[in-house]
């Protein structure tokens, strides 16, 4: 299929403006392992505290996206000290949350999506207690409002399909459905989904009368890429479980997927349209005058969400592979310091104005989630490209 793929960008010309071309795997990982390497080299204890100024529990969700990108990066260029680290990681945090099992906060659930993928390595089941006992907490109660913030969807949703998946049980994928149709369509009371212009409100106080200073919709362009990212995570799971349920469970699993995919390709075509002729997004993505200016988070997950539509066959390479091809391209080449320190990293917030100035020299408060968005990216660019 890659290479098929290969075939049609070429003699379609598609290739994108400025005559970009696909970057070759080699290089692909070279910029990950870059970026990567001095990472680790600065946190070589994994489960060190965070200090930023304030102390945290390495099992946040900054450090926690970090080794969603790292997993990520294992899978693209296996290497067994990646995988010691996430583990060690997952062992001094004892397989654990922030706040405890009986916590319901989106953001501190994260860490059991690695978790979950470090369950399927090795397969034992004690490290999955801690995520067994806070998800069935969920599952069992009725309250179906805890994602109130379109980040949540990335911080939680795949996990609620990876344990369906693991446990072979069809409560978690239900459950996952009314918490999304929460967040989609009554949050903030009309919901956080705006299908017309297929992007998200970041929450309920960016819902109209609020604007942009131009008058248009403010879509954050980080929470919007949250958004995208989740949804192709959690569609990867629906593919997984064809294979683990059968009959009507298997067709619930079939109408969750449609309902996500139709979503994941509105808001692929909406991100389109927004890119910058640099390749990169801007932080507000309707009004380039309102910090405007490169990002790397919010154009590191629309480059993996979108990469991936094209893997899986939702999104047209013809259509698609220019704005993958010039958003990776952009971020190798002008984010990437040669010692392996990324640029242009909007730091933690929820909105445009957060965490500015945004620039090439500028330290965010966690450098560690835009890292994993970054190795996310990566990781399906690699998919896709040449050997």
């Amino acid at each position: 299929m890659k290479k098929v793929l290969w075939i049609i960008l070429v003699f379609t010309g598609v290739i994108g403006l400025k005559a970009e071309k696909w970057p070759e795997k080699k290089t692909i990982v070279e910029r990950m392992t870059l970026v990567n390497d001095r990472f680790m080299r600065k946190w070589p204890v994994a489960g060190d505290t965070i200090r930023s100024p304030k102390i945290y529990p390495s099992n946040i969700w900054t450090r926690s996206v970090y080794m969603e990108g790292l997993m990520a990066l294992n899978e693209t260029s296996p290497n067994r000290q990646y995988v010691q680290y996430a583990t060690d990681w997952a062992v001094s945090n004892m397989w654990g949350f922030r706040e405890g099992s009986h916590t319901r906060n989106a953001d501190n659930q994260c860490c059991a999506q690695i978790y979950a993928d470090l369950y399927r390595l090795h397969g034992d089941a004690q490290v999955l207690g801690n995520t067994e006992r806070m998800l069935n907490n969920i599952v069992n109660s009725t309250n179906r409002k805890d994602w109130t913030w379109v980040d949540a969807l990335q911080m939680a949703m795949p996990l609620y399909a990876k344990m369906g998946n693991i446990k072979h049980d069809i409560r978690y994928f239900r459950t996952m459905t009314e918490l999304y149709r929460y967040t989609r369509n009554k949050a903030g009371q009309v919901g956080l989904f705006n299908s017309i212009d297929g992007l998200w409100w970041r929450d309920s106080t960016f819902i109209p009368p609020y604007k942009e200073p131009n008058g248009k919709n403010c879509y954050w362009s980080r929470g919007n890429g949250w958004a995208l990212a989740a949804l192709a995570r959690t569609l990867d799971e629906t593919v997984r479980a064809d294979t683990l349920f059968e009959n009507g469970e298997k067709l619930e699993i079939e109408r969750l997927r449609k309902m996500l995919a139709d979503d994941f390709v509105a808001m692929a075509l909406a991100i389109k349209k927004y890119q910058r002729q640099d390749g990169f997004w801007n932080c507000s993505l309707t009004d380039e005058l309102h910090y405007g200016g490169r990002e790397t988070t919010g154009t590191s997950l629309f480059v993996y969400g979108i990469a991936w539509g094209i893997r899986r066959h939702l999104l047209s390479p013809e259509v698609f592979a220019p704005v993958v091809i010039r958003a990776w391209n952009a971020q190798a080449r002008d984010a990437v310091h040669p010692d392996g320190f990324l640029g242009y990293v909007q730091g933690t917030g929820k909105e445009p104005k957060d965490g500015q100035p945004v620039g090439y020299d500028s330290q965010p408060d966690f450098e560690d989630f835009g890292i994993g968005c970054f190795l996310l990216a990566g990781s399906e660019m690699a998919k896709l490209s040449r050997k």
